[in-house]
């Protein structure tokens, strides 16, 4: 049942992901750049879960670029919502203590110069032999996708 539930998810993901790299999976909206991270947030906080952080990365390295002398704008727009759930963080730890690392949950949401797509991405589950933290990762990708999919639509 779980190799078939993975199955099933990672089937879903084929169509709507992008090529990707092994740490990301990558999602293209449409639609607005403010709009999009609006959804984002709404669907966060629609699944009853806090946004810890917004991290506004485009405008720190906008700003950090210059002390280094950096010209290249990576960015148009970019930012990172870091969230937790309390019952999926719980479980993921009760597995693996060392799991810590793995906390809080982050979805970017982010534009590139010159590119109008808006893309929305996450750190695809850490590779494990821990039945129950291969389970809890599952759950824990199950939601952000969710989350991302509900703001696609």
């Amino acid at each position: 049942m779980k190799k078939l539930f993975l199955l099933a998810l990672l089937a879903f993901m084929a169509g709507t992901a992008i090529a990707a790299e092994n740490y990301t999976v990558i999602f293209k909206a449409k639609g607005s750049y403010e709009e999009v991270r609006d959804f984002i947030r709404m669907g966060i906080e629609s699944e009853g879960l806090v946004i810890n952080n917004i991290g506004h990365i485009a405008d720190m390295l906008e700003r950090t670029g210059k002390d280094l002398g950096a010209t290249k704008k990576v960015y148009e727009y970019g930012e990172q919502f870091e969230f937790c759930s309390a019952t999926l963080s719980r479980t993921m730890m009760e597995a693996d203590p060392h799991a810590i690392v793995l906390c809080p949950f982050i979805i970017s949401v982010y534009q590139m110069p010159g590119d109008k797509t808006v893309y929305l991405s996450y750190r695809k589950p850490a590779y494990t032999k821990n039945p129950k933290l291969k389970k809890a990762l599952a759950e824990i990708e199950k939601l952000q996708v969710k989350i991302i999919k509900g703001a696609m639509e």
